[in-house]
């Protein structure tokens, strides 16, 4: 008797056990909002693209104070004909404002793609890290995926390792490279 008793005890913590256990959580959460704020790379990342967009926007403005006395100086020029064909002159300084107008556009433009090709690249330079450094996590803790916390509706605050991402990315990745993403090579002949 007193051996089935003690076998009886022993199957019974053996099932006791596991569900008083610690299990890893299946699940992992990142908040990459709040990665993509706090993170040393990204911090200084931000600035300098700041920078790049308000030397843009006085650009613009610059390009617009030498634009705007040439453009009203050719709608008074036009007025003043009452619907007249303008003369050669005329249409010369018309088609040369014109070439002016639109070579700013296109310094403009070309500025606006530079300085979205270079959050491209920031942002693929610090996503590919946390994404690496999750994987690790993951790996680690034996989970069995890692989500975003903007794709979550509720999780255990257990398994948000939004601050052992950040510490890892600050250490792995202080600084980014702010520069346009590398040019593609063209096929010859195109």
């Amino acid at each position: 008797m007193r051996k089935t008793f003690v076998a009886a005890a022993f199957a019974a913590t053996a099932f006791i056990l596991p569900t008083t256990a610690v299990a890893a959580p299946a699940v992992l959460i990142v908040d990459l909002d709040k990665i993509l704020t706090d993170c040393t790379a990204c911090r200084s990342a931000s600035t300098a693209i700041q920078g790049q967009v308000q030397q843009g926007q006085s650009r613009a403005q610059a390009l617009e104070n030498q634009l705007k006395p040439e453009a009203a100086s050719l709608d008074t020029a036009v007025k003043a004909l009452a619907g007249k064909a303008p003369d050669a002159a005329l249409r010369t300084r018309i088609t040369a404002f014109q070439t002016k107008q639109q070579a700013a556009q296109t310094e403009l433009a070309n500025r606006q793609r530079s300085i979205e090709s270079t959050q491209t690249n920031v942002q693929q330079q610090i996503g590919n890290r946390v994404v690496l450094i999750s994987e690790q996590v993951r790996a680690r803790r034996q989970a069995d995926v890692v989500m975003g916390r903007n794709a979550t509706l509720a999780s255990n605050p257990a398994s948000d390792i939004t601050g052992e991402v950040l510490a890892a990315l600050n250490q792995q990745l202080p600084s980014v490279s702010v520069t346009p993403l590398p040019q593609q090579a063209r096929p010859a002949g195109r």
